[in-house]
């Protein structure tokens, strides 16, 4: 009778304790979403690090787990540390557990052709653009949601409706260029569509970064809805052309190249 619940924190703690930035995967908001609508998760608890960070690991267990939230039983994994300094730890968690006569699984680590998966990998991964690799490590495709924004209505000069979107701050962008992708639209629709990250040298962004998506075989305004935007495959890295003629020629190889995957995507 319990609800499957997790617990995840609005910023990555190292950039709270080192002032170094981690960027993170994803938003909160996609984080929620995936746990929900790919692993069941029922309800996801966003804590705000800053105000937790100098807890006890006892209290983070018994008053703020089991008091507050009414938890029976806790899932963690090999390496969670957890509490003020991180001195909370799997062995510590379980014992605690057991004195609380709360239920207590530690999930070994997990291993994918000998490499351990772990979030430090899989953010390395997008950086690089390696897109399918990233998506293997987290067992689903890498993920992007957010409300169409207007650009520079260049989708229209060569023929595709385009979704303009952005990633919130503090999220990892991946590595400029061009992408396979797949959008779904708020009434569940999806259609492939050919994703550029970066900053358009072909039509002089600046430095501003862009994610601009031309959807394939679809007519119609998407401006103002909120799409998901799942990543592939990087066909190809940002690089500026001639002449928007000749972008236009690339951008159509490209569809081709993105008809091309999904066809033999089951």
């Amino acid at each position: 009778g319990a609800a499957p619940t997790a617990f995840t924190f609005d910023a990555h703690p190292s950039s709270r304790i080192t002032g170094a930035v981690t960027p993170l995967i994803n938003s909160a908001a996609d984080r929620a979403d995936l746990m929900r609508r790919l692993y069941g998760i029922q309800d996801v608890i966003v804590a705000h690090f800053d105000s937790m960070m100098r807890m006890d690991w006892r209290a983070f267990v018994a008053e703020y787990l089991v008091q507050e939230h009414g938890a029976v039983h806790v899932v963690a994994g090999h390496d969670f540390h957890f509490g003020y300094k991180g001195e909370g730890n799997p062995q510590r968690l379980e014992g605690l557990c057991r004195e609380l006569g709360v239920g207590c699984d530690i999930i070994p680590k997990v291993e994918v052709a000998g490499i351990t998966v772990s979030s430090t990998y899989i953010r390395r991964l997008v950086e690089l653009g390696q897109i399918s690799r990233a998506n293997r490590f987290l067992g689903h495709p890498h993920t992007l949601t957010d409300t169409v924004a207007h650009g520079k209505k260049l989708g229209g000069t060569l023929g595709f409706p385009t979704v303009n979107l952005r990633f919130q701050p503090g999220v990892l962008v991946p590595a400029h260029g061009v992408y396979a992708t797949r959008v779904t639209f708020e009434n569940g629709e999806s259609r492939p569509a050919v994703t550029n990250i970066g900053v358009r040298p072909t039509v002089d962004d600046g430095d501003r970064v862009t994610v601009e998506g031309f959807i394939l075989d679809f007519q119609g305004d998407l401006y103002g809805q909120t799409v998901r935007m799942e990543f592939y495959k990087r066909l190809r890295g940002e690089r500026k052309f001639p002449s928007l003629e000749a972008l236009k020629d690339e951008v159509m190889r490209n569809a081709e190249q993105t008809r091309a995957y999904f066809s033999t995507q089951p």
